[in-house]
């Protein structure tokens, strides 16, 4: 039961890193941007950046 709970909280702080970084990737430009999609990648190697909504 231990590894499940240490799973899972690895798997929470997971989410909640990821939440922050994608409202971060909102904002950022350049640089700052590359690093962010670095990270993201990083925790999410099958993650894909979604398409815009054209308006």
């Amino acid at each position: 039961m231990v590894e499940r709970r240490i799973e899972l909280d690895r798997r929470y702080t997971r989410k909640k890193k990821m939440k922050k970084l994608k409202t971060k990737l909102e904002t950022a430009a350049g640089p700052d941007r590359d690093k962010i999609l670095y990270k993201i990648r990083c925790l999410s190697p099958q993650w894909t950046e979604p398409a815009k909504a054209a308006k």
